[in-house]
C-alpha cells in the first residue's frame, strides 16, 4: 500500500512508496529483503567489542550470510550461484546497514577474492578455487595493495618468476616496500590470496598478473593455522574504524606455485615459459584486467549513499522533534527544523543524496549489462570504469560531508556512539581512499575527457574546425568581455522575478553545468597543446601544473552527470504533487552546485552580479518549501529506527518534548508557574 505525507504548508501529497521505487531502483525488491534480512540481531553491530571479539563476530556473520544466501548472486548457477551481478552489488550495498566491518569482510571474501577468481581466472580455476570461496571454507585475500604503492598498481614490487623446469612460479618480496598491506583476512582469517606481481618469464617482465597463493594452514575446524613455509606476515592493529576486519601484512620468500595458479584469463604461460595474450598491448591489458574489478569501486560508492541517507534521515527526524529557543510563542520553543539555517545545512544535502542514488542507479544498470554480458565490448568497459571513477569519489565524499552536519545539527547527542554518527565517521573515513584516492580516481575522469575532447578534434573535417574556431570567437565575444555582462545586467535589473523563472527552468540549470565543463576541459586541453611534441621531463612539468583543473574539471562533469540522472528521474514520475516537490529537490541540487561555484560564472561572465544574488535567494525560497517534506523524503529511504538502531531517531525526543510541554501548561494552569524577572522589568519601566 502506498504511504503518503500531507503537508498543510505546500498542499501537496508526497507518494513515498513512488519514491522509494525511485530511489531503490531495479532491484528495489532485492535491496529490501536484504536491510530487512539484517534486523536480526545475530547479525547487528554490538557496540563496545575489542578487537579480536569483534573480529571472530564479523567472521561468524559473514558464515551466516552464506547460510541464508545473500552473498553468492553474482556467482555462476553451475556453481549455485545466481548470476545475477547487478542484484548483488544492491544487496551488498545494504550490508553497511548492520555493520560497515561485515560489509568489508564481505567485499574482501567474494567482491575481491571470489570476484578475482570468478574475472580473472578461467572455468578450471572456477571449479577449484570458486566453490571453497563461495562457502567461506576457503577466507581469502585481495593481495594487490603493497607498502610503497597503492594506487599505482603498475608499479608494485612483488614478482612472480616462472621456472621451466619446475613449471612453478616463484613468488617473491624483494624489499619492504613491497609487502602487501591493509589486505583484507590477512592478520587473522585467511588461507588464501590471489596475490598480484610482476609476471616474468624467460627475463622479459610482462606486467602485473594475477596468482592464486595459498597462505596459512586450513584447520580441521575451519580456522586458519599457521602461515606456510616461505609466507610471513604481521597485523595492522588497530585502525581509525572497521575494526571488525582483520586487515594486514604479507611477504613471500621465493613461494612456489604451480604453473596453474596464473589467473590467466588475459595472459597465459606455457610449459616452456613462452607467454602468450588475448590483448597484444601490455598498457590495454592491464587496464583490462583492472577494468573486471571495478564493482569494488561501485560498491564502495553505494554503500557510503547508504549510510548518508541513514545518518539524512536521523538528523531530519531529530531535526523535526527538537525543539530549542522561543519563537513568535513566547511559551512554545521552536523546532529545529523551522530554522532556516537548520533547513541550509541539511537540505543540499539531502538533494545531493537523491543526485548521489540516482546516478549511482544508472551506474549499477550500466555494471550489470557489461558482467551478465549485455553489453560488454571495450568501449563499454571503458565508460562503465569512467562513471564508477566519477561516482565513488562524490559519493565518499558525501557520505563524510552528511555525517559530520547531520552529528552537529544533533549536537551533544549525536556524539552518542548509540545515535551511530561517530562510529558511520570513523568507519566510512577509508571508503574515500579505499580502491583507488579519490582524487586520483578523478585524474582518470579527467583524462578521459581530455582524450574525448582530443578524439572530437582529431576527427573534425577542415569545416568544422572552421566552425569551431567561429564558435570559439563568439565564446569569447559573449563570455569573456564586458559586452556580455553588461548585457545580462541590463536584462537582469529590476526583473529578479523573471532571472529567478530562468534559474528554475532545467535547460538553463543544464547549460550552466555544461558550461562549466566543457569550457573547463578546454581550457586545459589548449594549455596542454604544448605538451604534444616536448620532451617528457617538460611535457610532465606541463601537466603537473595543470593538474588541480583537471580533477576540478572533473568533479564538475560528475556533478553534471548527477544532475542529469536526477532530471531523468524526475521525469519519469506519473504524480503530479510528487513530481512537483522531486523538481523542487532537483533545483536545490541544480542551484546549490551553481552557487558553490559562483566564483567561476562571475570570473568567466556566465552569470552577471544581479543573477548570482538571484542564486541564492531562490535557494532560500526552496528550503522552506521542501520543509515540508523532508519527513517524507528521508521516509522514502526506506530505513525504519530499527534499521538505523540511532535512539534519538526513534521518537524519544518527541515524548521528551510532550513531557516538557505537558509540565508547563500542567503549572501555568495551577498558578504555580514563577514571575519571569525579565517581565517584572518590564512592568516597572512602563
Amino acid at each position: 500500500m502506498s504511504t503518503t505525507t500531507r503537508t498543510a504548508a505546500a498542499d501537496l501529497t508526497l507518494d513515498t512508496s513512488a519514491v522509494a521505487d525511485l530511489i531503490d531502483g531495479r532491484w528495489g525488491e532485492y535491496r529490501r529483503e536484504v536491510r530487512d534480512v539484517l534486523l536480526d540481531d545475530r547479525l547487528r553491530r554490538t557496540e563496545g567489542l575489542d578487537v579480536d571479539a569483534h573480529r571472530a563476530r564479523v567472521l561468524e556473520q559473514a558464515r551466516q550470510l552464506v547460510e541464508i544466501g545473500v552473498v553468492n548472486r553474482a556467482f555462476p548457477e553451475r556453481l549455485g550461484g545466481g548470476q545475477d551481478p547487478g542484484g548483488n552489488l544492491a544487496g551488498f550495498e545494504e550490508l553497511v546497514v548492520a555493520d560497515p566491518s561485515l560489509q568489508i569482510k564481505c567485499g574482501v571474501q567474494w567482491g575481491l577474492f571470489g570476484a578475482a577468481i570468478l574475472h580473472l581466472g578461467t572455468d578450471s580455476h572456477h571449479d577449484r578455487f570458486l566453490p571453497g570461496a563461495m562457502s567461506l571454507d576457503v577466507p581469502g585475500c585481495f593481495a594487490m595493495t603493497e607498502t610503497g604503492h597503492g594506487s599505482d598498481v603498475a608499479a608494485i614490487g612483488t614478482t612472480a618468476t616462472y621456472d621451466p623446469a619446475t613449471q612453478e612460479f616463484e613468488i617473491h618480496t624483494p624489499f619492504r616496500g613491497a609487502w602487501k598491506d591493509y589486505i583484507g583476512n590477512a592478520a587473522d582469517h585467511g588461507t588464501a590470496a590471489v596475490v598480484f606481481a610482476q609476471l616474468i618469464t624467460g627475463g622479459v617482465n610482462h606486467g602485473v598478473h594475477a596468482f592464486y597463493v595459498p597462505i596459512r594452514e586450513a584447520q580441521a575446524d575451519g580456522t586458519a593455522g599457521p602461515f606456510l613455509t616461505g609466507v610471513t606476515g604481521e597485523d595492522d592493529g588497530i585502525k581509525g574504524g572497521l575494526n571488525g576486519v582483520d586487515n594486514g601484512r604479507l611477504a613471500f620468500d621465493h613461494v612456489r606455485v604451480p604453473r596453474e595458479n596464473l589467473l590467466n584469463r588475459y595472459g597465459d604461460v606455457a610449459a616452456d615459459g613462452t607467454y602468450s595474450s588475448p590483448i597484444e598491448s601490455p598498457g590495454r591489458r592491464f587496464f583490462t584486467m583492472l577494468g573486471t574489478l571495478v564493482q569494488g569501486r561501485v560498491s564502495l560508492g553505494g554503500s557510503a549513499v547508504v549510510v548518508a541517507k541513514m545518518a539524512l534521515a536521523t538528523a531530519i527526524r531529530y531535526g523535526n522533534e527538537r525543539r530549542q529557543f522561543a519563537g513568535a510563542d513566547s511559551d512554545t520553543e521552536t523546532v529545529l527544523l523551522d530554522y532556516q539555517q537548520h533547513q541550509r545545512r541539511l537540505l543540499p544535502l539531502l538533494a545531493r543524496v537523491y543526485a548521489a542514488q540516482f546516478m549511482h542507479n544508472q551506474l549499477g544498470q550500466r555494471f550489470h549489462e557489461v558482467f551478465s554480458g549485455d553489453h560488454d565490448n571495450d568501449g563499454d568497459r571503458e565508460d562503465l570504469e569512467t562513471l564508477a571513477a566519477a561516482s565513488k569519489p562524490l559519493s565518499t565524499w558525501l557520505a563524510m560531508d552528511t555525517i559530520q552536519t547531520s552529528r552537529e545539527a544533533c549536537g551533544g547527542a549525536g556524539y552518542l556512539a548509540e545515535n551511530k554518527f561517530v562510529t558511520w565517521h570513523q568507519d566510512m573515513d577509508v571508503y574515500t581512499t579505499f580502491e583507488g584516492d579519490n582524487h586520483v580516481l578523478l585524474q582518470l575522469v579527467g583524462k578521459r575527457l581530455l582524450t574525448d575532447y582530443g578524439r572530437e578534434m582529431a576527427t573534425m573535417d577542415v569545416g568544422g574546425a572552421v566552425r569551431w574556431v567561429a564558435d570559439r570567437a563568439v565564446d569569447m565575444t559573449l563570455h569573456r568581455t564586458p559586452l556580455r555582462r553588461a548585457a545580462q545586467s541590463i536584462q537582469d535589473w529590476g526583473s529578479r522575478a523573471r532571472s529567478a523563472g530562468e534559474l528554475r527552468d532545467a535547460d538553463v540549470q543544464r547549460e550552466l553545468l555544461e558550461d562549466r565543463v566543457e569550457s573547463m576541459v578546454e581550457e586545459i586541453a589548449l594549455a596542454l597543446r604544448a605538451a604534444k611534441d616536448a620532451p617528457q621531463d617538460v611535457a610532465h612539468a606541463l601537466f603537473n601544473s595543470h593538474q588541480h583543473d583537471l580533477i576540478e574539471a572533473a568533479r564538475a562533469h560528475g556533478e553534471l552527470l548527477q544532475w542529469e540522472a536526477f532530471t531523468e528521474a524526475v521525469e519519469s514520475v506519473a504524480d503530479p504533487d510528487t513530481r512537483k516537490v522531486l523538481t523542487w529537490l532537483r533545483d536545490l541540487f541544480g542551484l546549490v552546485t551553481i552557487e558553490k561555484n559562483l566564483s567561476w560564472y562571475l570570473i568567466n561572465g556566465r552569470i552577471s552580479a544581479q543573477r548570482a544574488r538571484t542564486v541564492t535567494s531562490y535557494i532560500n525560497r526552496l528550503l522552506p518549501r521542501l520543509r515540508a517534506h523532508a519527513l517524507g523524503l528521508v521516509e522514502a529511504f526506506g530505513y525504519t529506527d530499527k534499521h538505523i538502531g540511532a535512539v534519538i531517531g526513534t521518537g524519544v525526543e518527541a515524548q521528551r518534548q510532550r513531557e516538557a510541554q505537558d509540565h508547563l501548561r500542567r503549572r501555568r494552569a495551577a498558578g504555580d508557574e514563577p514571575v519571569s524577572e525579565k517581565d517584572l522589568k518590564k512592568k516597572s519601566t512602563a
